[in-house]
């Protein structure tokens, strides 16, 4: 024990020496974690927040391109803005100086109209319900096209919902034309109601329940706060490893062997040290959320009754971190090998892992991938804390992986060792 006080006495030092290191591990996470919340936050408000200014170019002037109009103003989601040309609307969006332009076709309304009447009294007629003579010959109408106008920047998912949202508006309006065109042919009062156009299958989201009293929605702090700060506890492992790399270059470590200490006590005062300083990151990280952010216009984080269960998952992520950070540092000759392949292993661990992009978007083949990745396993447990209200039990599975991967790169750091030093 007193071996493994004095190891982590030294690595206290050696990292007190060096302020400027020091101040980087703590101040750089803070800024990365507000930064990416102040940008990804608008993704999280709801719909009346984030209006999207859209073009529309109206050459009906009916009650079909009415109706299209106000459902595009109900959703709250678009900010309506006219225009006369199908010609102008293209080049503002091509321009990049509009996400959208929806151009309505001509005679839209009168040509809907017809089309479904002439469906219904073919309909009747051939039931027989219809007495009187319709013409053997209708006007014949021509399919409509409502052209839509994509900035080419925009995203795909958001092209798709657009889509999504007008087809299933104009499905609506015929559906609504020919329950009226049947009610006009079969009730002698135009007035009586035959058919009813509400809707009969809605929607309603459940949220979790927290306590079981009230619901909540999850927001942007909840979702970049545990993701950052993961990523934050793993760059640990490039100041680790280039540590570990300087004792060799300057013959300190030969010096530590000289004494009766064995590497894994040297491990061991890292890990003290290093993981301490995970904690420390995780404590700044949450105080940012749950103090800063209200003052700069972000939701706040709430840490209410999770605070036990987050530090547990920082301890076990810090661990396959420090564990992750020691194997590099031990196999690395230099500080030109460890620093950058720890940054970039670093960044390939959090992509694969979620942190940058969220797994269920992945092609499948990244999605197993994802699986190995030891932030992935963190993130999750972070996950189950903060979104799922996820109990010890729920983030078992993820801590042991975690354990295990820091005892078996440690395991390895140690075996190489000893294996390169042997006489």
């Amino acid at each position: 024990m007193h071996k493994l006080f004095a190891s982590t006495y030294k690595e206290f030092l050696l990292l007190k020496r060096d302020f400027g290191s020091v101040v980087i591990l703590f101040v750089m996470p803070l800024v990365l974690i507000i930064t990416i919340t102040l940008i990804q936050d608008s993704t999280f408000k709801t719909i009346e927040n984030t209006q999207i200014p859209i073009l529309v170019v109206d050459n009906d002037k009916g009650e079909v391109a009415k109706t299209m109009l106000e459902g595009l103003k109900s959703s709250e989601a678009f900010e309506i803005v006219t225009k006369d040309t199908e010609t102008e609307a293209k080049e503002l969006v091509f321009g990049g100086d509009y996400q959208l332009a929806v151009i309505i076709p001509e005679h839209l309304t009168v040509d809907l109209h017809q089309k479904v009447n002439n469906n219904v009294d073919n309909l009747l007629q051939n039931f027989g319900i219809d007495s009187e003579e319709k013409a053997l010959e209708q006007p014949e109408v021509t399919s409509k096209e409502v052209r839509l106008y994509f900035d080419p920047a925009t995203q795909v998912s958001f092209k798709n919902s657009v889509k999504n949202g007008i087809d299933k508006m104009i499905s609506k309006i015929e559906m609504k034309t020919i329950y009226t065109s049947f009610q006009k042919q079969l009730s002698d009062n135009p007035d009586d109601v035959v058919f009813k156009t509400d809707n009969f299958v809605t929607f309603k989201e459940i949220l979790p329940k927290k306590d079981n009293q009230e619901e909540y929605m999850p927001n942007s702090a909840q979702h970049n706060v545990p993701a950052w700060s993961l990523f934050a506890i793993f760059f640990i492992i490039v100041p680790l490893s280039i540590n570990i790399v300087k004792e060799k270059s300057q013959g300190t470590f030969v010096r530590l062997r000289t004494n009766p200490v064995s590497y894994a006590t040297v491990l061991g005062g890292k890990t003290v040290v290093y993981l301490a300083v995970c904690l420390i990151q995780f404590a700044l990280m949450l105080a940012v959320g749950v103090f800063v952010f209200p003052k700069i216009g972000l939701p706040t984080l709430d840490v209410s009754g999770r605070l036990p269960l987050l530090f547990v998952v920082s301890i076990f992520a810090g661990l396959a971190a420090i564990g992750l950070g020691v194997l590099i540092g031990t196999i690395a000759k230099t500080q030109e090998q460890s620093a950058p392949f720890g940054a970039t292993f670093v960044v390939i661990l959090a992509a694969i892992g979620g942190v940058w992009v969220p797994v269920f978007i992945m092609p499948k083949f990244m999605q197993v991938l994802s699986n190995i990745s030891p932030m992935n396993w963190g993130l999750n447990a972070y996950y189950d804390v903060f979104l799922r209200n996820g109990s010890l039990s729920d983030i078992l599975p993820e801590l042991l992986l975690l354990l295990l991967f820091f005892a078996a790169t440690t395991i390895l750091s140690i075996f190489y060792n000893e294996k390169k030093h042997a006489v």
